[in-house]
């Protein structure tokens, strides 16, 4: 368990819940900078204010991401819109 876990507390109920995703660039390709990494801390900051969701960790390589996610059980984490798009990534990045 990470350090920056914790307990969620409910009416009746405690728990941990922690999810771990790891989300690869198209291909494997390298794509993932130091920019890209901080928009991407961003992204998951905006999520945090928005759901019922604490990103924990947040791990870059050069093709991938792995997220460390804890959430509420009665919260699905299915429910997470796809924030942003890549018109806005495109405009970002390459204007």
């Amino acid at each position: 368990m990470s350090q920056n876990s914790k307990y969620i507390h409910k009416s009746h109920t405690v728990t941990v819940l922690l999810y771990h995703f790891v989300s690869s660039a198209k291909y494997r390709r390298v794509v993932i900078t130091d920019s890209v990494d901080k928009v991407i801390v961003e992204i998951c900051d905006d999520i945090e204010k928005r759901y019922e969701v604490n990103f924990l960790e947040i791990g870059t390589d050069k093709n991938h991401v792995h997220f460390l996610i804890q959430s509420d059980p009665s919260y699905s984490i299915t429910k997470l819109d796809n924030p942003i798009t890549v018109d806005q990534l495109t405009e970002t990045f390459f204007s």
